[in-house]
Parts: C-alpha cells; sequence; structure tokens
C-alpha cells in the first residue's frame, strides 16, 4: 500500500517553513534595499551582501552536525526563537547606531541561522516520508522555500515602499514566533548518539566521517560541488548583487516605486523557484540526471537578454519587464536542477549522515557566494555606464563552465545508491 506524502508531522515541517521563510525573507529582502536607499553605494551594497553570507556558509556544517545527532524539531525551535529576539533588538536600536554596522551584524545572523537551519529540515524529510516519497517531499520543502521566498519581497516590498521599515520589522517577528511555537507539537523520529569523546572531538569525528565518505565513497558528490560552487560565483553572486543595483539604481524609478518593482522582480524569482518545484515533482523521477549540463545551459543563455536590454536604448519598464521573466526563467531550470541534485545525494547517503553530507556540500556551493557578490558590487560601481558588459562575461565564463560540466555529470552520477 503506498504510504501518503502528507503525514500529520509532516504538513507541520511545511507550514512552519512557509511561515518561518516568509518572515525571514522579508527581512532578507527589506534589510539590504534600506541599505541601498540610504547610501546609493552598489559597492557597499555588495560588501554588505557578502559578510551576510559568510556565516550562513560557516555555519551550514555546523548545522548539519547538530542535525543529526539534536532532536531536529528542537533546532528549528530555538533558532526561530532566537531570530524573533534578534529582530526585535534591531527594532529597538536600528534608528540610533551604525547603520551599515548594525546591518552587517544582523544579516550576519539572520544568515547564520538560517544557514543551521536548513539542514534540520533537510534531514528531517528522509525520517519522516517514505523512500518513494523522497523526491515529492522534496519538491515540496523546495516549493515552500519558493513560495515564501515570493511571497516575502512582493509583500515585503509593498509594505516597505509604502510605510517603511519598522512594519516589516513587526511582521517578521510575529512570523517567528508563530512559526516556533508551532514546530513545538511536531514529532520527528530522533535516535540519541553517543558521543563519550566530548563536543569538539566528536565535531570533528563527524566532519571527518562526512569529508571521508564525500572522497572515499562518493566523489561524484564533491566534484559537482565545485562546478556547482563556481556557477554560483558567477551567476547567484550576480542576481543577488545585480536586481537591485539595476532596478532601484541603473533604470531610473522613484525610489518608492523601485522599491516595489524590485520586490515584484524577487517574487518572480520565487515563482519560478515554485514552478521548478513543482517540475521536479512531475518528471523528477523520469530524468537521467546525467543530462544536467543541458540545464546549467539553460540557465546560462538566461543572462543575454537582460544584457541586450541594458545595452539597446528600450524603454525603462520594458527593460524591467524583460530582466524579470529572464529571471522567472532562471530560477525554474536552477531549482529543478537543484532538487535532481539533492534528491541524488539523499539517495546515496546513509541516513545518519545526510544531515552533515548535505551541510557540507552546501558548505562548498556556496563559500563562492560572498567573493562574487563582493566582486560584483564594485563592478557595477566602476562599470556604472556600461552595465551591460558584466552580463555578457557571465554568459561566456558561464558556457565555458556548462562545456566544463558535460563531462562531470556523465561520467561522476553513475554510482549506485549506498544501502540505507
Amino acid at each position: 500500500m503506498k504510504e501518503k506524502l502528507f503525514s500529520r508531522d509532516f504538513t507541520m515541517v511545511v507550514i512552519g517553513q512557509i511561515i518561518s521563510l516568509f518572515g525571514n525573507n522579508v527581512l532578507r529582502y527589506a534589510l539590504p534595499l534600506y541599505l541601498l536607499n540610504k547610501t546609493h553605494s552598489a559597492s557597499l551594497f555588495g560588501l554588505v551582501s557578502a559578510c551576510s553570507f559568510i556565516p550562513m556558509v560557516v555555519l551550514a556544517p555546523v548545522g548539519g552536525l547538530v542535525a543529526d545527532r539534536v532532536n531536529k524539531r528542537n533546532v528549528m525551535v530555538c533558532l526561530d526563537f532566537a531570530t524573533a529576539a534578534i529582530v526585535v533588538l534591531y527594532s529597538t536600536f536600528y534608528m540610533h547606531w551604525n547603520l551599515v554596522a548594525l546591518l552587517i551584524t544582523v544579516l550576519m545572523l539572520l544568515y547564520g541561522i538560517q544557514g543551521a537551519y536548513q539542514p534540520a529540515v533537510q534531514a528531517s524529510i528522509p525520517v519522516l516520508v517514505s523512500q518513494e516519497n523522497l523526491i515529492p517531499g522534496n519538491a515540496v520543502i523546495n516549493m515552500v522555500n519558493s513560495l515564501a521566498s515570493m511571497l516575502g519581497p512582493v509583500l515585503g516590498g509593498l509594505v516597505f515602499g509604502l510605510w517603511g521599515l519598522q512594519p516589516v520589522l513587526i511582521i517578521s517577528i510575529m512570523c517567528f514566533l508563530f512559526s516556533a511555537v508551532m514546530e513545538i507539537f511536531i514529532r520527528i523520529p530522533f535516535e540519541k548518539r553517543d558521543h563519550e569523546a566530548g563536543v569538539f572531538k566528536t565535531a570533528r569525528a563527524d566532519i571527518q566521517e562526512s569529508f571521508l565518505f564525500i572522497k572515499r565513497d562518493c566523489p561524484a558528490i564533491g566534484r559537482v560541488g565545485i562546478l556547482l560552487a563556481m556557477i554560483n560565483l558567477v551567476l547567484s553572486a550576480l542576481i543577488i548583487v545585480g536586481l537591485p543595483v539595476i532596478i532601484n539604481e541603473h533604470l531610473g524609478f522613484p525610489q518608492a516605486l523601485g522599491n516595489r518593482l524590485c520586490g515584484y522582480t524577487q517574487g518572480a524569482l520565487a515563482a519560478g523557484g515554485l514552478l521548478g518545484g513543482i517540475i521536479s515533482g512531475t518528471i523528477g523521477k523520469r530524468y537521467d540526471i546525467r543530462r544536467s549540463a543541458c540545464l546549467l545551459f539553460f540557465c546560462t543563455l538566461t543572462l543575454l537578454p537582460t544584457g541586450l536590454v541594458l545595452l539597446l536604448p528600450v524603454g525603462r519598464f520594458t527593460a524591467y519587464a524583460v530582466i524579470t521573466v529572464d529571471c522567472f526563467i532562471m530560477m525554474a531550470v536552477s531549482t529543478l536542477l537543484s532538487i535532481l541534485l539533492i534528491t541524488y545525494v539523499q539517495s546515496i547517503t546513509p541516513n545518519k549522515m545526510i544531515g552533515k553530507v548535505i551541510s557540507l556540500i552546501t558548505c562548498l556551493v556556496m563559500c563562492a557566494n560572498p567573493a562574487g557578490q563582493a566582486l560584483y558590487g564594485f563592478l557595477f560601481e566602476q562599470l556604472a555606464a556600461s552595465i551591460y558588459w558584466i552580463f555578457f562575461m557571465a554568459f561566456a565564463v558561464c558556457l565555458l563552465l556548462t562545456v566544463l560540466s558535460r563531462k562531470i555529470f556523465a561520467e561522476a552520477l553513475v554510482q549506485e545508491p549506498i544501502a540505507i
């Protein structure tokens, strides 16, 4: 008899994700944009974004270690309560303290918590759903992430554009508190593991175990992780830094309208992620993962239309529409690829190691993002009169990486799943 996907506890995890991620995305959209509105500096915007991303990279492996050794429900509850407390403190002091220093601190904390939070969610999926529901379960979690990422910037941009930052902070606090209280009632199977060697020795042993698993038992995962880190360096960092700078500074929209339009484009990115999740849930089991280079190629192609509308003498609303559609398509394809690769890693990794292996790969993939964001912030400021060159150069580099990826995907992802 086929087991249902939406059990009580999996459904509650999904609902908690929607609420918590909505609050997180509202904040992560509004706070950097608040800085850009105040300073109008692309390089400072890129630098702050880069600094914010570093804790997520560092804490992702820590989150994986914790997820494998601590009750995953408790991890989610504690982190949501901690986030609410951080936002309360920020809302109290942001009008009185140094803008840049405080924003960097708060964003680093928010991204760090998110880096520790997601491995707990990913590691809970295999113990809450059956093996046959693993791809649909991952697709649901990814669609939830996309839905929150879509609604957060859209509604956050609307509220921020009309009433400023304070209502955004209040909304996010309520989201984190509600999510934390609800997650208390989730039941996630947990088997306590012994760690007589001490916390630090245990953590070191866990990291070594996951590293040796990737290096010795499944080197394919490591090679793909390095490739995706390079794609992140060139493509993801460009979108994170480029969209707000182009829409709010380059296209010449009034500030309040630019804030809302930027939110709509961020929502289009998330809507693309939602579509990618839906597609993965329907074709995921039939798709040959060795053809993943095709998906990277389609992501690369989306850079060309954006570069062209920034080069050609077109109206700002036309340029905005093309950029937004491009973002939608890019995110749909990249999300499909992401879900397929995450499911592959989960299927080939023993249950007791899933959290730390996924977090280690996540750390590897994201480690290039801060450098990319800082670099693009500098480039957007230095090439302000001809920013289309940034997209054409990124297209050339991504095209080269796509060609190199064909061999990696064709030869690497052929290992049969390890018995779990």
